[in-house]
């Protein structure tokens, strides 16, 4: 699909009604991997800790292009610039076969199974069989062309940003550094989680273990849901009858200067009735009670409080923030619960979900326990992240019910893209698509 055939097709001005054709159309999803995911764009591929050592990899996905994120050998002097983190795209370079089968593991070298052409950590083609031919008496028979050099036949080598043991790719050579990319208002939420206030450096994070789903709707509409303070005190019973996020808490929407990228801050109240915001929502539920209330034992935590980015002088205390980073990346902090939430798409009406839940290595025994047992609020089953996946799906075939004339409507809270000090709004989901529209020439 070009420019101009998709900029004649939305209409409507701003983008508080997004057509249901962006959810559902093949040829715009194909322009979506290439202009976002595989365009100027850095994407979350993992966590630092998942390749503690030299040889560790582990597989992930930018777009549908499948990659390794792999630790790769540095020598003494060089340790303190280079952290030997690499991501290459898992296709020989021969006959394009995906060559690395297992999720995670760790390697001296990369060798695809069908012709064993052999790479190195970095990428670079080590060497390959019969490559000055098979000599035979006198004669030496096959073999590459004159002229062929190792160094141009290697694997595509992705630029790599770590930022606090977040590893992000990008495969364009233009994409602005990563810091510039999540911009002024955006890093200092995420440095609130990962980043060690007396040092300046990274946080050493743990790792706990993993939750994956596939949901049967369109990728971009995780990336709204997270950026929707609307629904989660309306459809999530846990978080309207216990105040976890609801619309009477004290609460904040941020957005980077291009609107792609946003973080949902909030505190926890006492929950209970507040005829204000539980009358008439039939998920609240008065007399819920829990068996174990474990699941609720939160531990305020000494990083929780930052100075306010917004407010110079003051400081501030959230028990929930929501980062969403464009195109891939949610981070959650909801409460003692910490996880990333890595979007893979997988077609215009489907997607992966894969949750890494992690914590920090001066974690006491306990703390780890909690951030553990409050993790089964969320994930594909979790009391409320499973209604998320199941009414995406719904969205999804509403969507595709209707056909090429609807569109949704995004307009709580006006039609402008502004940031907000509370959370009856949808400004974080029109600005998400104003920029889309841009990137996509819409």
């Amino acid at each position: 699909m070009n420019a101009p055939e998709t900029l004649s097709r939305w209409q409507q001005a701003g983008s508080s009604r997004v057509p249901f054709w962006v959810y559902t159309d093949a040829q715009l999803y194909q322009r979506e991997l290439s202009q976002i995911f595989y365009g100027k764009h850095w994407s979350y591929v993992g966590l630092d800790i998942e390749i503690s050592n030299t040889g560790d990899f582990k597989l992930s996905f930018i777009g549908e292009r499948q990659v390794i994120m792999v630790r790769d050998r540095v020598a003494p002097r060089d340790r303190a610039t280079d952290t030997g983190i690499r991501v290459v795209e898992n296709r020989c370079a021969h006959r394009g076969v995906r060559f690395c089968q297992q999720p995670q593991g760790n390697a001296r070298s990369f060798v695809c199974p069908y012709h064993q052409w052999t790479y190195k950590l970095n990428g670079d083609l080590a060497g390959l069989p019969f490559k000055d031919g098979v000599k035979e008496g006198d004669c030496v028979n096959g073999g590459m062309p004159e002229g062929f050099d190792l160094k141009d036949h290697g694997l595509i080598k992705l630029r790599v940003a770590v930022l606090h043991g977040l590893v992000f790719a990008t495969f364009s050579d233009e994409t602005e550094p990563l810091e510039e990319y999540l911009g002024k208002d955006v890093m200092p939420w995420v440095n609130r989680i990962f980043k060690d206030k007396a040092t300046g450096a990274g946080r050493q994070l743990t790792l706990l273990g993993y939750n994956r789903q596939r949901i049967p709707g369109n990728w971009k509409l995780m990336m709204e849901n997270i950026k929707d303070p609307y629904h989660p005190g309306l459809l999530h019973t846990w978080f309207v009858t216990f105040g976890l996020w609801r619309a009477d808490q004290k609460s904040r929407m941020v957005m980077d200067g291009e609107g792609r990228h946003a973080v949902m801050i909030s505190r926890r109240n006492e929950g209970g009735a507040n005829e204000a915001v539980t009358a008439g929502v039939t998920s609240f539920k008065a007399n819920m009670a829990l068996n174990d209330d474990r699941l609720l034992d939160v531990v305020p935590e000494p990083w929780w409080t930052i100075d306010d980015p917004a407010n110079a002088g003051a400081s501030i205390t959230p028990t929930v923030t929501m980062i969403t980073l464009f195109p891939s990346l949610i981070i959650q902090q909801q409460v003692n619960s910490l996880s990333t939430r890595h979007i893979v798409p997988r077609g215009e009406g489907e997607f992966d979900f894969v949750w890494t839940h992690f914590g920090f290595a001066d974690d006491t025994p306990e703390m780890t326990r909690r951030r553990l047992r409050q993790a089964n609020l969320f994930g594909p089953a979790g009391f409320v992240s499973a209604d998320d996946g199941e009414v995406i799906e719904f969205s999804q075939d509403g969507f595709r019910q209707w056909g090429e004339g609807g569109s949704t409507l995004c307009e709580l809270g006006g039609t402008g893209t502004e940031m907000t000090e509370h959370m009856v709004t949808e400004t974080l989901i029109r600005s998400m698509y104003g920029y889309w529209k841009k990137v996509m020439g819409v």
